[in-house]
Formats: C-alpha cells, sequence, structure tokens
C-alpha cells in the first residue's frame, strides 16, 4: 500500500526557500533550486524535460521524486471580440473549475481564478454555490490557473483577481501561499496592489489577513444594508453579521492603509431601492469614521446589476434604479462605480460560474421574479 511519503512533492506551489532546501535533499546546490523556480512560475514549464539548463541525470531524478501540476483547458469559450475568454480547466482527479481571461483597452491582461471546487457559501443570487463545496484547490491548482492562461494567450497576466469559484478565504493558507508566489520576484512578479482577494465576509480570516499587512485590495462582498436581508441573501451573515464583517474590514484598513472594495450585486426589487443605497452610504461613512477616515479613503463600492443565471428568479435592475441607488451612495461621500461586465454572454461574468454546463441560455428575467419580501422570508 502506497504511504503519504510515495506520493512525488509537488515543486510548482513551492517558495523558493522550499525549492533550495528540496534541491539540498537531492544533493544539489541551492542555485538549482533558483533555476527550478525560474523554470516553473517564470518560464511555465509543464515537464521536467523542459528545464535544460539542469543536467540530464537530475532532470531524470526530479522526474521520479517529484511532480509538476499542469492544469488543462477542456474548452475555452470567447466572447467580447476575443477579448473575454472562459476556460473549463481539469484537475488531476477529474474535477473541474472555471478560470476567465479578460483583456482591457488600457493594457491590462487580468485573470480571474478559483480556489475551490463549487462552493459551501449558499449565496441565493450565485451560481457556483448550486452544486455545494467538493473540495479546496491547492496552491499550484490555485497558481497554475494563472500560468495556463498565460499558455493559452501567449502573453502574461498583469492582474488577478480571486473571485472565481469559491471562498478565498474559506482555503486559506492555500491562498495566502499562492499570493506570495504570484507577487514573489522568482515567482510571477504581479505587484501585489494587483492582486484581489474577495470575500464574502469570514471575519477571523479577513483579520488574519490584515495582521499580513499585505498591499493587495481586499473585496468584501455586502449585497444588502441591513442584516435581515444580508442573511437571506449571503447565509454566513448569521454567523458574522455586517458590523462584524465591517469592523473587521475597518482593521484590514487600519494595518493595511489599503481602501477596501465593497461588492454589492443589484437584484432588482430586492435590494436595489434609492433607499437602501442610502443606508448603505450612512453605513459606510459611519464606520470609515471610526477609523479616522473620510468615506473615499476607506471604501470603493461595485456596484453589480445581477447578470443572469439559469433558474435563479431575480431580474437585473432598470438602469434608472441603479443610477437613483449610486447617486445616494455618492450623497454620503461613498465612491462607486457601475463595475463593466464582461463575458455575460458566456456566462464568464460575476456570478456566473458553475460546474454545471451546456445549459441553454435562457432569457432569465422572463422565469419569474424575486421580490424584497420574498428574499427575506427564504
Amino acid at each position: 500500500m502506497a504511504t503519504i511519503t510515495d506520493i512525488p512533492m509537488d515543486l510548482k506551489g513551492m517558495t523558493l526557500e522550499e525549492l533550495e532546501a528540496f534541491a539540498r535533499g537531492m544533493g544539489e546546490p541551492d542555485y538549482r533550486g533558483r533555476q527550478i523556480a525560474r523554470w516553473v512560475y517564470q518560464t511555465g514549464a509543464v515537464s521536467f524535460a523542459e528545464m535544460t539548463d539542469l543536467p540530464a541525470g537530475l532532470r531524470t531524478r526530479l522526474a521520479e521524486a517529484a511532480q509538476l501540476t499542469a492544469l488543462s483547458a477542456l474548452t475555452a469559450v470567447r466572447a467580447d471580440a476575443g477579448d473575454t475568454a472562459k476556460y473549463l480547466v481539469r484537475l488531476d482527479d477529474g474535477a473541474t473549475v472555471e478560470t476567465v481571461f479578460m483583456r482591457y483597452e488600457d493594457g491590462r491582461r487580468s485573470v480571474c481564478i478559483s480556489t475551490q471546487v463549487g462552493c459551501g457559501m449558499g449565496c441565493t443570487f450565485c451560481a457556483t454555490g448550486l452544486a455545494g463545496l467538493t473540495r479546496n484547490l491547492t496552491t499550484a491548482e490555485i497558481i497554475d490557473q494563472v500560468l495556463l492562461v498565460q499558455r493559452e494567450q501567449g502573453s502574461r497576466v498583469t492582474n488577478v483577481v480571486f473571485m472565481g469559484m469559491g471562498e478565498p478565504l474559506a482555503n486559506y493558507a492555500p491562498t495566502l501561499r499562492a499570493l506570495r508566489i504570484l507577487n514573489a520576484p522568482y515567482g510571477l512578479g504581479i505587484g501585489m496592489r494587483h492582486l484581489t482577494v474577495s470575500t464574502v465576509g469570514l471575519v477571523p480570516q479577513i483579520r488574519m489577513l490584515a495582521q499580513e499587512r499585505l498591499q493587495l485590495t481586499l473585496a468584501v462582498s455586502l449585497h444588502a444594508p441591513d442584516d435581515e436581508l444580508r442573511s437571506a441573501l449571503v447565509p454566513i451573515n448569521r454567523r458574522w453579521p455586517i458590523s462584524e464583517l465591517l469592523a473587521a474590514s475597518a482593521e484590514y484598513i487600519r494595518q493595511t492603509g489599503r481602501r477596501v472594495s465593497v461588492e454589492y450585486v443589484l437584484l432588482e426589487g430586492v435590494n436595489d431601492r434609492a433607499d437602501q443605497g442610502g443606508r448603505l452610504g450612512r453605513l459606510l461613512a459611519e464606520h470609515a469614521r471610526l477609523v479616522g477616515e473620510t468615506p473615499a479613503a476607506a471604501w470603493h463600492v461595485n456596484l453589480i446589476p445581477w447578470n443572469p443565471v439559469y433558474g435563479m428568479q431575480y431580474r437585473r435592475p432598470a438602469r434608472d434604479r441603479v443610477e437613483a441607488f449610486l447617486r445616494e451612495l455618492d450623497r454620503h461621500g461613498v465612491p462607486a462605480t457601475v463595475r463593466l461586465e464582461r463575458g455575460v454572454e458566456i456566462d464568464a461574468a460575476c456570478g456566473q460560474l458553475r460546474r454545471t454546463h451546456g445549459l441553454p441560455q435562457a432569457a432569465v428575467r422572463g422565469v419569474g421574479e424575486v421580490s424584497e419580501a420574498e428574499a427575506r422570508r427564504s
């Protein structure tokens, strides 16, 4: 019977120090670890045979003692004149996740990556959680989504957002390790301010991340101005209500000096009224004052008109409702923008990633309607 020590070590996901230690353990000098890091993270090698500046004998021994995660894209669907691509990515155990690439006119090449197979958070408007949580991704599987996109696109990624399938902070240690490797000079060298981590509101992990004092962007999924409605939409709110979530976010602001992004999906007739925008603005302004900041220095709100999900009975709000909500936030000094959504028609936009594929693209606006009262009762 195989034991854990019989399983080859995955070099993708190791830090430079760990790769150097691994090289020493094989009787090689430290610089071999640095060479391996360059091949794995900067060149994007998918096999040891590609590492041509390593001696042939060492490459053979590496293939026997270690492995390299090399994810593959089962399908690729493109939209926005080719500037958006959604990849169905196969993991070694046959599970799949979705990864989205977006190219912008300002030169950014961004990738939205997954951290879990499925999701256990159960947000009522999001496709990812429909089938529940299967497992966490490893650090190697998180990083290799970026490397896979670079291989597919033939260009380097400039920005990474942890907003794909799963709750990143529920997979805290692999996510943090992936962030450090994506940022490191020996890794992909992506600036920390070009990395964004989204969370539905895991308060202890937000406080842990604050203590790391990283200069990444924290994005908090809020979606309601009061606990009753948020608990109906985002079940984790029953464990950590809005007051605790915003207090932890304020701690992140204090520790890092970074503004927190507030994500707010607008659902017609549920959470998109102008008075709800006013209540959200007051709430954020009050918490900004608690950390001695102006609302503009503490927060930025991303308003996301709901993207259709097959079988869900929500509706996307009309433009005038979105603009009225936006004006209320502005009245309280809270900066906000309506997110430019990419890939809606290929189910690649916010809230649309899922493990179920091939469903018809019905006009979900006609499936039914959920009111605020119905959402609160759910």
